[in-house]
């Protein structure tokens, strides 16, 4: 017993050199390593960057994948510091779960319709069903292709049911890993929103159309703030018939949703997709004083969702495995397109009714 002992303690430290030894080899294949030691049992090296140290980077995350372990790359103070650390272990995803809140969601969204949008038909009904989870879809799986195109490990969309007028909570996918890089981390935020604001402005010219002007109001409707882009395409593609008052359509009413959830994940806040690609572009503490300046905003904008956003801020965005090097010029200019469907998102005083 005391012999077997003893010989665990050995082996312990033996296996901890031998590790280090093995991923010294094959960090100093990629980067220049200016010191290597282990810290509270973590290979971590000083490096120097050059130019293709992203691509290194990338190529030294496959090496060390087989060993189960990966690397993070951060900047303290004057030093690059790369640590390489086990991978957090996942439990694979149960597509049955995604399968029955996909149809629940159906079923809650499909009562929204029949009992609150004023639809006397089902095919209205169905029609704002088939609306809102093609809005919510194809936002979550921009963000699922993005996450498989990067290797980035991502649930399927698990849709949200709630109650009416709309129905759902929305959707959401769950990443199970890190991103590579900041221009991973922007390209999964990005494409989301890009890809629900491109079905949203499809739903729109269809639920405008379908839509009707009226001379008033009917006794018990509501109205609801417009965004920048409805406001247009009713312009552009106005209603049938006559008034300043416009009884939207159920499809309309779904366009509705799509621009105010496409303008609320922009807000570049925690971890909503505007707080992704603000946290690509820039380090931790300024994504955070980003973050407060956008629960401001949704304050001035729509303040319950200032609570929510709020919520989300609590939690420290965690970046990606490289945190030390940029994004291209090209994402850089993405970014604009994504201040333009938030600010032609944004809801501005009511004048239509439901």
């Amino acid at each position: 017993m005391d012999s077997e002992s003893s010989n665990d303690h050995l082996t312990e430290p033996y296996n901890m050199v031998a590790l280090f030894e093995k991923v010294r080899v094959m960090v100093e294949s990629e980067f220049a390593v200016e010191e290597g030691f282990v810290e509270h049992g973590v290979p971590t090296f000083h490096v120097r960057l050059r130019e293709d140290s992203k691509e290194a980077f990338l190529r030294l995350t496959s090496h060390l994948n087989p060993l189960g372990l990966m690397p993070l790359l951060r900047r303290r103070e004057e030093k690059i510091v790369l640590q390489t650390i086990p991978k957090p272990p996942t439990r694979p995803s149960r597509k049955v779960i995604n399968v029955a809140l996909f149809l629940a969601t159906v079923g809650t969204v499909l009562f929204a319709g029949l009992g609150n949008l004023r639809s006397p038909d089902v095919p209205g009904a169905v029609m704002f069903v088939g609306a809102i989870m093609a809005i919510l879809g194809s936002h979550e799986m921009g963000h699922k292709l993005l996450a498989d195109k990067h290797e980035v490990e991502a649930t399927y969309p698990y849709f949200i049911p709630g109650p009416p007028p709309i129905g759902t909570f929305g959707a959401v996918i769950q990443q199970k890993s890190l991103p590579p890089n900041r221009d991973a981390l922007f390209d999964i935020g990005f494409t989301g929103p890009v890809m629900g604001f491109i079905v949203t402005v499809v739903v729109s010219l269809i639920g405008v159309q379908l839509s009707v002007r009226v001379p008033e109001a009917p006794e018990g409707a509501w109205f609801i703030p417009v965004p920048l882009l409805f406001r247009f395409f009713t312009i552009v593609f106005p209603p049938s018939g006559t008034g300043d008052i416009i009884m939207l359509h159920p499809v309309a009413f779904a366009a509705w949703v799509g621009m105010i959830v496409t303008m609320l994940n922009l807000v570049p806040t925690g971890m909503f997709d505007g707080g992704h690609v603000a946290r690509s572009m820039v380090g931790r503490r300024a994504h955070q004083i980003l973050s407060y300046l956008g629960i401001i905003l949704l304050l001035i904008i729509w303040y319950p969702m200032a609570i929510v956003a709020l919520f989300f801020s609590m939690y420290r965005h965690p970046g990606p495995l490289d945190d030390v090097s940029k994004i291209t010029t090209r994402r850089k200019l993405s970014a604009l397109v994504l201040l333009g469907i938030f600010v032609l998102c944004v809801p501005y005083p009511p004048i239509f009714s439901l």
